[in-house]
C-alpha cells in the first residue's frame, strides 16, 4: 500500500484516468478483453492497481468510443461484433485516406519522404508473431503517417478513431488475415508511387490495399459468426 501511495504522489485525478484508460485499451488490444464480455471494473482496478473511481471514468471515456456499453444496474459490457460495422469502418477508411493522398503528395518533400520510408521499414522489419501485435502497430502507424503529412486535423483525427475501433474492438487475431506478403507488397508500391508523386496510381493502389484488406476482414468475421465462436450484435 505504501508503494502504491508513493507511485501515484503528486498525480492528479486526471492523470490517474488516462493511466487507467491507457491500461484498459492494453488489456483489450491483447485480447485480455473480449467482444460480449461483462466487465468488473473492481477487477479492473485490482489489475489496474489504483481506485475503482479513475477505472469508472476511463471506462465512461471507452462508452464514449463505442468499445463498451453500460447497462443500467447491470454494469459494463463489451460491445459483440457487427458485419455491418466492420463494412462501414473499411469504407470511411477508403474514403479518407485515399482523398489525403493528394495534399500529401503535392506538399511532402524529402523530410516527408524519409519519414515515411522510416515507417515503411518498421512495418517490413516487424516481428511476425502468431499474433501479429507489433505488425498491427507498424501498419496503422504508416497509414497515419502518410494521412497526418496532408495536415487536415480532423480527418486525421477520424482516422485514428477507425483505427481504434479496428484494432481495440475487433482484435488483430479475428480480422487482419490479409497475406503479409500481399501486405508488404502493396505499402512498397505505394511509398514507390508516391515519391514519385504518380497520384492516380498512388490513389489506385491505396484503394486496393484497403478494399483487399476489408475483403479478408469480412470474409473471417463471417466465417467466424457461422462457427458462432464471436457474438453478433
Amino acid at each position: 500500500m505504501e508503494n502504491t501511495k508513493k507511485a501515484g504522489a503528486g498525480k492528479t485525478k486526471e492523470d490517474f484516468t488516462k493511466e487507467a484508460y491507457m491500461g484498459i485499451r492494453r488489456m483489450f488490444f491483447h485480447n485480455e478483453i473480449i467482444p460480449g464480455q461483462k466487465i468488473s471494473y473492481g477487477d479492473l482496478a485490482k489489475r489496474l492497481n489504483m481506485s475503482t473511481t479513475p477505472v469508472i471514468q476511463a471506462l465512461k471515456h471507452l462508452e464514449f468510443q463505442g468499445l463498451v456499453r453500460h447497462e443500467p444496474n447491470r454494469g459494463y459490457y463489451t460491445e459483440n461484433v457487427s458485419l455491418e460495422e466492420i463494412i462501414e469502418i473499411y469504407d470511411f477508411r477508403e474514403l479518407i485516406e485515399v482523398s489525403l493522398l493528394a495534399t500529401t503528395i503535392k506538399t511532402i518533400g524529402k523530410r516527408g519522404v524519409n519519414q515515411l520510408k522510416k515507417a515503411l521499414d518498421s512495418h517490413l522489419a516487424a516481428v511476425r508473431d502468431i499474433y501479429l501485435k507489433e505488425r498491427l502497430l507498424k501498419d496503422m502507424e504508416f497509414h497515419l503517417k502518410l494521412a497526418q503529412m496532408s495536415g487536415n486535423r480532423i480527418q486525421i483525427n477520424t482516422l485514428k478513431y477507425l483505427y481504434d475501433l479496428l484494432y481495440l474492438k475487433y482484435r488483430g487475431n479475428i480480422l487482419f488475415v490479409t497475406p503479409m506478403d500481399r501486405v508488404d507488397s502493396e505499402h512498397i508500391r505505394l511509398y514507390e508511387s508516391i515519391v514519385k508523386k504518380d497520384l492516380p496510381l498512388a490513389q489506385e493502389i491505396l484503394s486496393r490495399h484497403i478494399a483487399n484488406v476489408k475483403q479478408h476482414a469480412v470474409e473471417c468475421i463471417q466465417r467466424a459468426l457461422n462457427e458462432k465462436r464471436i457474438k453478433p450484435i
